[in-house]
């Protein structure tokens, strides 16, 4: 293409103005830690899943110290059907027996987290994969008889990952935790990246969905809530606005903030480069839920 005669998107003056309007916000997070949680299509779609990989690198190039955490849900289920095992959920969990916990262990641990750590290595030695369980990270607990060995989250010990990004490393964690007798939980990832940031006291933690980011109506794209500050988010789950599958996630943010993060995300995981665009551009393109005592404009 002639660098002379190009679209305007594409022009140098436009493309130079783009990399003016990152340079406040890469000196803004260097240093900073940033959790993000991957899922959704972007796990399960190759070519989103690579240019996940290329945004956590850029961001560790710039100086930010990203930690990945992960589920696979869609992977556990499949491996299961394979096995001639039924999944069964329970309000939107699934119920997991010993079985079921050995497939999920096998799947999160040593292919999920394995991908994901091949992609980012595919650009330099610089991930790390770990699993809740590593060094007791993630100290876990039964949440309810009927579900099996679903867990919460009752601790996290972050020494491992402050360790490995100590090393200028990537940390890129299976959402498997363990209790003081060494049982093993699968936990629900959003709420394992929002006590992983706490504990970390991370600037932000960003969310990859299936959607555009929060919606006062599901249905309706053009009621995407830019910002928002905690109390405010609170409200809308109790009045019932937030509802379904929305819910796990804007209770993962409300955790992470109320446990000293900056700033939570969720956003498109569907859209190519959806990190960088939050983070290194004035307009973000998702929704971000702020403490409550942030004045929103």
């Amino acid at each position: 293409m002639d660098p002379h005669n190009q679209p305007e998107a594409f022009s140098p003056d436009r493309r130079a103005a783009v990399l003016v309007e990152t340079l406040p916000y890469i000196q803004q997070f260097r240093g900073s830690v940033v959790v993000v949680k991957f899922g959704g299509n972007a796990m399960v779609d190759a070519d989103l899943a690579a240019r996940f990989a290329e945004d956590i690198v850029l961001m560790h190039s710039v100086g930010i110290r990203p930690v990945v955490v992960h589920g696979g849900g869609p992977q556990i289920g499949e491996m299961l059907a394979k096995l001639g095992l039924e999944s069964e959920f329970r309000d939107g969990l699934r119920v997991t027996n010993a079985e079921t916990l050995d497939v999920a262990r096998m799947v999160l641990v040593g292919k999920v987290n394995r991908e994901i750590v091949s992609a980012i290595n595919v650009h330099g030695a610089l991930a790390v994969g770990l699993s809740g369980e590593d060094a007791s990270l993630i100290e876990a607990s039964e949440r309810n008889p009927d579900l099996g060995f679903v867990g919460d989250v009752t601790a996290v010990n972050p020494a491992i990952l402050e360790r490995v990004m100590a090393e200028d490393l990537i940390p890129v964690v299976a959402t498997i935790g363990v209790d003081t007798d060494g049982q093993a939980y699968n936990i629900n990832s959003d709420t394992v990246a929002a006590a992983l940031a706490g504990a970390l006291r991370a600037d932000r933690v960003m969310y990859l969905t299936d959607i555009d980011g929060l919606r006062s109506d599901v249905d309706d794209p053009g009621s995407q809530v830019s910002r928002l500050d905690v109390d405010a988010l609170e409200a809308l789950i109790a009045d019932g606005t937030i509802s379904g599958g929305m819910i796990p996630k804007a209770q993962a943010c409300i955790d992470a903030i109320r446990a000293g993060v900056g700033s939570a995300h969720m956003v498109d995981g569907r859209v190519q480069h959806v990190l960088l665009l939050e983070l290194f551009t004035d307009l973000g393109i998702g929704t971000m839920v702020l403490p409550a005592e942030e004045t929103l404009p």
